[in-house]
């Protein structure tokens, strides 16, 4: 074979080879870092990636160094990035050891974003050194920075946050660069920090730093160039459950019992004890009059709470009192009292939530935080056993609302993961027989039964206006009843209240809103007006859960004879026979009056009218994490139905056109489309697992964890309740009421949200590794699926 000169090649066949000869030497290298990895020089998936050469790898020859508004790195002599064409994700090794940039498609725009986690030693020697051997050390010592506090923060915010938010952002147009001192030098040898995420990185450290008066920090290279789904998990396991978690008991009350809703003249703490807990009483009341200056007022509840009693408590509202455990004090023989800590939602909560808590439990199970998962079911024993039923929170207001049932589940989980410990088996028999009373006496009882269906529907008590909502949430809605009567808004509300004045109109339009908040789904056009004459599936599919697991329960662990405390069931003993029986009564009544075979869809069922609604929920995917549906059934959704609802970033709470036109007098609910909330996630990746369904979880999970992923990449480390995810650019700027709980915070988010945290564990157990390394740089699903 004749060879010819490079002067006798054409420009395009020149730059051709210019392209191969780039990327043969970025697969070369690829292979040399994946060595110590795998334990050998090639693996499949490198040896698969050498088989074709993919048309985003690139060879530029031209000398500038490549920078952008959000990425300052630069690199001459080539540019590894990847293109929206190419199907092929970027190449893994030790991914700390490269610098990825990507090119992701935003439909009117390429915007390169840079994840500078990936900080290359072999870039720093291509930009400052001359060609090495092959027997050169591939790697320097890691890098440790001795930064003065306050003085840097205020530098690196007065030259990277350009739009005073307290955050770095792409949104920012800084330089993306700061220079640091190493602590070897005692700071005066120098290196440059680059891009977005490693500087958003370091005010972070900077913050918390800053909050602990710490006047220096010593801080690892490695902390700020973090793979990110290291980062964010780690936060997660190891900082945000701790700040989130809470206790009543007298090291907190004074401050806890405060309600920042208590919109009476005069607000103050509260705490109302049951009647069965009379030693609780007797705590706080000491506790109250050793500490006048806490101001707190301890109320012991009546025997029976009637809808009346809890109207007129909210002239004085207050926090309901948890459980506690007691311990004897060595020293003094004396017995004390600690509040059992739980998980709240968000930063700005105090109480324990309803349905909130089980995927929190969820999350911390993955944690290593067996301990909390403990002391939350034991909560929510506290609460049914007490109270009658788990709260929407442990607030006055919520004495009437329950919220959905996931108790059983949440208690086998944790039972799994703890069966060595010697209190496993007890938790679940206490878990066990609460859920028992909690079926009797809740959902399968008026007036949430409906006799004509057997199937429960979700049915608040209460009189009057929700007292929890802000002054002006119902303005609208009231207005004209106030000007029929030519009352003041605040006169017509009194009047209404008590009685004095009667509205059929509001007193149904009221008995819905607190339906609909009982449901956990506040608010949606789903349940807007109608939720409590609705069968809904998501319901169903819980109680269905809960029949199937009591029958498990009694069956596999208690001998199939389960005694049951009196006050807690209907009979001493309860059988699995009996639980199997109402699992497939339920199941049936489900299939009549809930599923549309035409659709291919469950469908919720209006009592009132007797007809199917036409609205289609996410929820449809509840019945199979219950495994109420069918083989068949589920192949249906799975074929016909899931593609509605997927988009972007996972799953929507609706369709488009099912939550419909949206404008100033009809705006957006926080869920329905175009928002996708944690519950969702989690509930149709398990579903979709229990039949089978594998791939379509993964991707779904991927999905979903990338979005979170890149959100917390771009905008500082931010993770929150909800996500529009249908855009690929800022998903957690969500414009529906009540905003988005997690986004406003200064410089560092130290909680994240409860069930958003959970959702990024459980997503992450469905990874395999070639998905977990393309989310550490960000990789959207559609340029994943090709390799897969």
């Amino acid at each position: 074979m004749r060879l010819r000169k490079p002067s006798q090649f054409s420009a395009p066949t020149k730059g051709r080879l210019w392209r191969v000869t780039g990327w043969l030497a970025c697969q070369m290298w690829l292979i040399h870092q994946l060595r110590p990895v795998t334990g050998s020089w090639v693996t499949h998936a490198a040896a698969h990636r050498l088989t074709e050469i993919p048309p985003s790898f690139v060879f530029d020859p031209s000398p500038p160094l490549f920078k952008t508004p959000g990425n300052s790195f630069g690199l001459p002599g080539f540019f590894l990035g990847y293109t929206t064409k190419t199907q092929m994700p970027l190449p893994y090794g030790n991914t700390r050891d490269f610098h990825a940039t990507s090119l992701v498609d935003t439909g009117s725009q390429n915007r390169r974003l840079s994840f500078s986690f990936i900080q290359p030693k072999f870039i720093k020697d291509a930009v400052n050194s001359s060609r090495r051997g092959s027997l050169d050390p591939t790697h320097s010592e890691p890098k440790r920075f001795l930064i003065p506090t306050h003085k840097t923060l205020q530098e690196l915010l007065a030259q990277e946050d350009t739009d005073r938010d307290w955050k770095i952002t792409i949104e920012d147009d800084g330089p993306k660069a700061l220079r640091l001192g190493s602590s070897g030098s005692d700071g005066v040898r120098r290196y440059d920090i680059r891009g977005t995420y490693a500087l958003s990185n370091l005010l972070q450290e900077l913050s918390i730093a800053n909050l602990g008066s710490k006047t220096s920090l010593l801080l690892d290279e490695a902390r700020l160039y973090e793979n990110p789904v290291d980062r964010l998990s780690r936060l997660i396991r190891t900082v945000f459950w701790d700040n989130l978690t809470r206790r009543i008991d007298s090291t907190n009350i004074a401050r806890v019992a405060r309600d920042p809703k208590d919109w009476t003249e005069n607000p103050k703490g509260r705490v109302y004890v049951p009647p069965g807990a009379p030693e609780q009483f007797e705590y706080y009341s000491n506790y109250a009059k050793k500490h006048p200056e806490a101001d707190l007022e301890v109320c012991m509840l009546p025997d029976e709470i009637t809808d009346a009693y809890v109207r007129d408590l909210n002239r004085a509202p207050g926090l309901l009192a948890l459980a506690v455990e007691t311990t004897v004090n060595p020293e003094t023989k004396k017995k004390e009292f600690s509040g059992l800590p739980f998980v709240v939602p968000g930063a700005r909560f105090n109480e324990l939530y309803g349905w909130d808590s089980y995927f929190i439990v969820l999350g911390l199970l993955r944690s290593g935080r067996e301990d909390l998962a403990r002391s939350t079911i034991l909560n929510f024993a506290f609460c049914i056993e007490h109270y009658g039923k788990v709260f929407n929170a442990n607030r006055t207001y919520y004495l009437g609302r329950s919220q959905p049932p996931f108790l059983t589940d949440m208690a086998l989980s944790t039972y799994e993961q703890t069966k060595e410990e010697p209190w496993a088996l007890d938790l679940l028999r206490t878990a066990t027989q609460a859920a028992i009373k909690e079926y009797y006496t809740v959902w399968t009882a008026a007036p949430r039964i409906d006799p004509l269906t057997g199937l429960s529907r979700y049915r608040a008590r209460g009189l009057g206006v929700p007292p929890e909502t802000e002054k002006s949430h119902f303005t609208q809605v009231l207005k004209p009843y106030a000007a029929k009567h030519n009352l003041s808004m605040e006169e017509f509300i009194e009047a209404y209240n008590y009685g004095v004045i009667e509205e059929p109109e509001l007193d149904e339009y009221f008995l819905h809103d607190r339906s609909l908040r009982e449901s956990g789904h506040d608010t949606s056009y789903r349940l807007e007006h109608v939720c409590a004459d609705l069968v809904t599936v998501d319901l169903n599919s819980l109680l269905y859960k809960y029949e199937t697991d009591i029958s498990h329960i009694i069956r596999t662990f208690f001998n199939d004879n389960f005694l049951v405390a009196p006050g807690f069931g209907k009979t001493p003993h309860e059988t699995s026979a009996t639980w199997d029986r109402r699992a497939r009564f339920r199941k049936a009544q489900m299939n009549k009056y809930l599923w549309n075979d035409e659709v291919s869809m469950y469908l919720d069922y209006n009592t009132k009218t007797q007809r199917q609604m036409p609205y289609e929920s996410v929820t449809t995917l509840w019945p199979l994490w219950a495994r109420c549906a069918s083989p068949a059934q589920a192949a249906a959704i799975v074929n016909n139905t899931l593609s509605k609802f997927e988009h972007y970033g996972g799953l929507a709470a609706c369709t488009e056109s099912s939550r419909g036109p949206i404008s100033l007098e009809r705006p957006n609910r926080q869920w329905d489309y175009p928002y996708g909330w944690a519950p969702h996630q989690i509930l149709a990746w398990r579903g979709l697992q229990n039949y089978g369904y594998e791939e379509d979880a993964q991707r779904l999970a991927y999905k979903w964890l990338h979005m979170m992923t890149r959100a917390f990449v771009e905008f500082n480390g931010v993770v929150v309740e909800k996500y529009d995810v249908t855009q690929p650019d800022g998903p957690h700027k969500v414009d529906a009421e009540y905003g988005n709980q997690g986004a406003d915070f200064r410089g560092v988010s130290r909680e994240g949200f409860g069930w958003a945290n959970a959702s990024y564990l459980v997503g992450l157990d469905l990874m395999n590794t070639h998905m977990r390394r393309a989310l550490g740089v960000c990789v959207p699903f559609e340029k994943l699926e090709g390799s897969l």
